[in-house]
């Protein structure tokens, strides 16, 4: 006598063909069209792998240092050495003299020489025009002109900061500079 559960597990399978998606025991049993329910599929072979068991004796086949190598400090949980460690030895970034500063508010420009700017027709040069031209890599960034050569034609350029010498160079060329705040 056949339980309603039973009943309802057959009346809910599905008829898989050959082609259909189950493991490849499955495609030769399913082929006939036999129906498939939960309680016939198998999972392919190999598609399972048993966990590690760890820490229960050397029967487990991971016996005595539970896969850990040896004593001390890397069998231990939450070992952590850090970049640089030597084994104990004085590494060698505290060796080494420690000289110098390096300022985090340091301001990199981008450079551009008067020579630059002769190969440039337009009159008004702006940062835009500059990369454009490829002078520069970036409008985000700072732009300094220095003194580098002549300049011929009289211009008006944009820059975040010129030098003194560029400067008075492109004031007596008749042109004239506008600083830009970044």
């Amino acid at each position: 006598m056949k339980t309603k559960r039973a009943q309802s597990k057959k009346s809910s399978a599905a008829t898989i063909s050959a082609q259909g998606r189950c493991a490849s025991g499955a495609k030769d049993k399913f082929a006939s069209g036999e129906k498939i329910a939960l309680d016939n599929l198998k999972a392919p072979k190999g598609s399972h792998k048993r966990k590690k068991i760890l820490g229960r004796g050397p029967s487990s086949g991971h016996g005595k240092t539970s896969t850990r190598g040896s004593k001390g400090q890397t069998s231990r949980s939450g070992k952590h050495k850090y970049l640089g460690f030597e084994g104990g030895q004085t590494p060698l970034i505290r060796r080494i003299p420690k000289r110098g500063f390096t300022s985090r508010a340091k301001l990199e420009y981008q450079i551009i020489h008067l020579n630059d700017l002769n190969k440039i027709k337009e009159q008004a040069i702006s940062l835009d025009l500059l990369k454009e031209k490829g002078l520069i890599k970036d409008t985000d960034r700072l732009v300094k002109i220095l003194s580098d050569g002549e300049i011929k034609n009289p211009i008006s350029i944009q820059a975040h900061a010129v030098s003194k010498k560029a400067l008075e160079k492109i004031k007596n060329a008749g042109g004239k500079v506008e600083l830009v705040n970044a």
